[in-house]
């Protein structure tokens, strides 16, 4: 279905809610302001097929701007707002985008990029721009004559790399009302229906929010859009507003689990009946203990930005299996060695979907083709394996795995036990050179707050660590540092931490 739909059986129905200050947006709203953007975009010459780039913190505004997008048969990219006027550049001049929509806090990141792309920013006259807002106000909102269905083409986070696009292929039907294979998946595996209430709490430029966002207004419910995460007042805006369902990472996870006994109980969160979680590997530790806190409402899938292939899990399934991310649901799941050959159940190797959707890598046929075998099944880079009835478990990135004195050491399993001492708040595990063993296992680790980042830390983590791991995956070295290289959506930087260490420590 299509918000354009709903608006007009439930025109008074909200479609956003935005938490910090309770503005809502109702379906007429969003489908008048969606078609004031595809009237825009046709008028500033953005044809079927053409590139739209989206710059915006989480505002209500950035659903009318993707939907006005996807209805005028446009591809847009939306762009990190933490990034640098060079690493903006990059997307727009990678994606050839014809157009920026931005806003005015990033006024000074995208003033350089005013001379290799035109750009309206909201509130941008005050600063010397063309303003998107009174270029909206003067645009018709009836539907521009040449309706067909675009989609998002979106960057990798660049955690092992510099990002790269994911560009699918125009859907056939340029219908823009035609379902896709995300609505019902999201139907059938999580309950989306017309009532939803759906907390979104992340960066709406990134694959998850921004995708299971736009499917809840394909079915007719209602989002809370967070403007950033906060433990605290997400379960405010779950008891507030009683979210039924709600999109999390395991970070933010963690976060909530570390707020006091009197701060969880202080909030009610009775009404969900669906807490979806991916984007990284969750502790099984932290996952128990949701499940413990808010009963088997808690779903988890692996999935990537390039849509190649799914697989889902409940509470249920998970609870008899701890670790796996589940079945396939959409394409499917093969393990294969370093030559692309597949091997048995219960060994591990890299994680292939073989899928009906494929993608490519824009401007990067390299990277296209490494991410294929010879039988066209296609890898994220992640290392798992499958038990005899098709549940695949997850050891880490391929790119993460350290060689230690020649034994494989996957980072994943030493942060997840250190991830639960409670004097910790963030950590990451990475191999850095070693003369005698080739690399040595060290943790960057965040004290909580309060915590201080010395010795005698150090030395409890080390036998925190022994008690249930191997002498050779115990780190050799604990270091401590305020805060780790995060990605908004809790994904880490690894390859940030990695190169560091590469530089200063290379024997």
């Amino acid at each position: 279905m299509h918000p354009s739909q709903h608006a007009a059986t439930h025109p008074d129905r909200p479609a956003v809610i935005f938490a910090p200050s309770g503005e809502t947006m109702s379906y007429a709203a969003l489908e008048a302001q969606s078609n004031q953007v595809a009237q825009l975009l046709r008028a500033r010459g953005l044809q079927r097929g053409d590139v739209v780039a989206i710059a915006l913190e989480n505002l209500p505004i950035y659903y009318p701007l993707v939907w006005g997008a996807q209805r005028a048969g446009l591809y847009f990219v939306c762009i990190p707002t933490r990034l640098t006027s060079a690493e903006m550049r990059y997307m727009i001049e990678d994606s050839a985008a014809k157009l920026l929509l931005t806003g005015a806090s990033l006024a000074e990141t995208v003033a350089p990029l005013a001379a290799i792309c035109p750009l309206l920013m909201l509130d941008g006259a005050a600063a010397g721009y063309d303003d998107l807002g009174a270029a909206l106000d003067a645009m018709p909102s009836a539907p521009i004559a040449d309706e067909s269905a675009g989609t998002d083409m979106l960057y990798s986070s660049g955690t092992t790399g510099r990002p790269k696009g994911i560009r699918v292929a125009l859907p056939d039907d340029p219908d823009i009302s035609a379902t896709p294979v995300l609505e019902m998946l999201a139907r059938g595996l999580y309950g989306f229906v017309e009532e939803m209430v759906y907390l979104s709490p992340s960066p709406l430029y990134h694959a998850a929010p921004l995708r299971w966002s736009m499917t809840v207004h394909r079915v007719g419910g209602t989002v809370v859009l967070m403007d950033k995460f906060d433990a605290g007042q997400a379960l405010a805006a779950i008891d507030r507003y009683r979210v039924t369902h709600a999109q999390f990472v395991p970070t933010h996870f963690v976060r909530i689990l570390k707020l006091s006994e009197a701060e969880r109980a202080a909030h009610d969160a009775s009404s969900l009946r669906c807490a979806i979680h991916a984007a990284a590997p969750c502790p099984v530790p932290v996952k128990h203990a949701m499940i413990d806190y808010w009963g088997p409402v808690v779903f988890e899938y692996y999935a990537g930005s390039e849509g190649n292939g799914m697989t889902a899990i409940n509470s249920t399934e998970w609870l008899d299996r701890p670790g796996s991310v589940g079945r396939a649901m959409h394409g499917i799941v093969h393990i294969c060695d370093e030559d692309g050959n597949e091997l048995p159940v219960g060994e591990t190797g890299l994680v292939y979907f073989e899928s009906p959707t494929p993608f490519a890598y824009h401007n990067d046929p390299e990277k296209t083709r490494a991410s294929q075998n010879a039988k066209g099944w296609s890898t994220l880079g992640d290392v798992g394996r499958l038990d005899e009835a098709g549940y695949l478990y997850l050891t880490d990135r391929k790119s993460y795995m350290i060689i230690s004195g020649g034994v494989n050491i996957y980072p994943r399993e030493i942060e997840d036990r250190i991830i639960v001492h409670p004097a910790v708040d963030d950590v990451a595990v990475i191999g850095v050179a070693d003369d005698d063993m080739g690399e040595r296992v060290v943790a960057v680790v965040q004290p909580a707050p309060g915590v201080a980042g010395d010795d005698a830390l150090a030395e409890e983590l080390e036998a925190w660590c022994r008690a249930e791991l191997a002498g050779y995956k115990v780190p050799r070295r604990f270091d401590f540092r305020d805060s780790l290289p995060r990605h908004a959506t809790g994904k880490l930087y690894k390859r940030l931490l990695v190169d560091e260490y590469r530089a200063r420590e290379a024997p």
